[in-house]
């Protein structure tokens, strides 16, 4: 039987960090590709709207996705960065607590994280954490040296230019309408009216990846999870930070809490609360600035108000609604939903960015098995 004739090998669906770089691994296979983004601009949605952190993996279910492919995407991206001189730093974190009842559930934490492969931490008491962070209010913490930070900005234009390097493309302003299934490709409408036929097909398209999967037209609406949205604001500091690394309370049931970050220029910023939303909207509410700030000073006591000045608003996409713990990645294959060739990513919230580059690895291996 003669393969179908296509215009291009791939198409990835977003331009994320995640697309961008689940399209480099295929093109750097030797795949021609293409990835197609809605927005104006590459990086433009939850990729440029989160605190850039490099995570080291402590927190996740041993097993799950998220805990491997952060762990292995953590050394991954840092090689990167070094690589192709993309701003980061090794900053390391505390994640603090900050009563007894707290300092129990750290050891779990911590055995989870060791469990999981996590090199670069220890456990200190009280004494250690004023020591290392006189401005830091804790009965003990995790300490995690392999934390760090990026420029995410820079790295969406380093995952491009290896993604042009290797012969692939971005198209901008370029949305998906409908995904029809034919023996062996795939013909994909786009809004204008054009088509473009590939062999394979990936959907990255974050907060609009559900969307996106009920265009294909053969994929079964019991393969599309439910899509919650979690808004999260960041504030910025207004003056010197006295704090040397990145802080963290206990992580909470729907994220990891308000914690301090930072970006390459130094300035530091708060973030993210949840706050549950039925659609990505990126309106800065100030009206929880006072719970925002009594967050913090539960580990950062000295805190006052107006030390804080909104900043940005992100949107998670979730698998999990209020309530409920959080959730893993998914990655369906054609094991899933029968669909050779076809890829849909799904909840890929924190740690995604992390995780990126071990995502791109683990979509291409599936679709070279396939």
């Amino acid at each position: 039987m003669n393969a179908p004739s296509v215009d291009i090998d791939s198409i990835v669906i977003g331009a994320g960090v995640v697309g961008l770089a689940v399209a480099r691994a295929l093109a750097q296979s030797g795949r021609e590709v293409f990835v197609l983004e809605a927005e104006a601009r590459a990086g433009e949605g939850i990729s440029s709207r989160n605190s850039g952190v490099i995570h080291a993996g402590l927190y996740y279910a041993q097993g799950s996705l998220k805990a491997r492919l952060c762990v292995r995407g953590r050394h991954l991206l840092y090689d990167f960065c070094a690589k192709r001189g993309v701003t980061h730093r090794r900053t390391g974190k505390l994640v603090v607590a900050t009563d007894w009842l707290e300092s129990e559930a750290l050891h779990v934490v911590l055995q989870r994280a060791e469990a999981n492969g996590v090199d670069g931490l220890r456990l200190i008491d009280a004494n250690e954490v004023r020591r290392i962070e006189p401005s830091l209010h804790g009965v003990a913490a995790i300490e995690s040296t392999a934390s760090g930070i990026v420029d995410v900005a820079e790295y969406v234009m380093a995952l491009i230019g290896e993604l042009e390097q290797a012969g692939g493309r971005v198209a901008c302003e370029t949305r998906v309408t409908a995904v029809r299934c034919e023996a062996g490709a795939f013909d994909v409408a786009l809004a204008g009216g054009d088509r473009v036929r590939c062999r394979r097909l990936i959907n990255a398209a974050g907060l609009t990846s559900t969307q996106v999967a009920r265009t294909i037209d053969e994929l079964a609406e019991h393969h599309i999870p439910r899509q919650f949205y979690a808004s999260g604001h960041y504030y910025r500091l207004r003056g010197k930070s006295p704090f040397s690394r990145l802080i963290y309370p206990m992580p909470q049931a729907a994220g990891l809490g308000v914690h301090l970050g930072m970006d390459s220029a130094g300035q530091v910023h708060f973030g993210p609360d949840v706050r549950w939303i039925d659609a990505p909207n990126y309106q800065f509410d100030d009206s929880q600035h006072v719970a925002f700030a009594d967050s913090i000073r539960r580990w950062w006591p000295s805190l006052r108000d107006d030390q804080l000045e909104p900043d940005f608003v992100g949107v998670r996409p979730k698998l999990v609604g209020p309530g409920q713990s959080s959730g893993d990645f998914v990655i369906q294959d054609v094991t899933t939903h029968g669909i050779s060739n076809l890829i849909n990513l799904f909840g890929i919230e924190s740690p995604g960015l992390t995780s990126s580059l071990a995502i791109g690895e683990e979509v291409a291996a599936r679709l070279t098995r396939a």
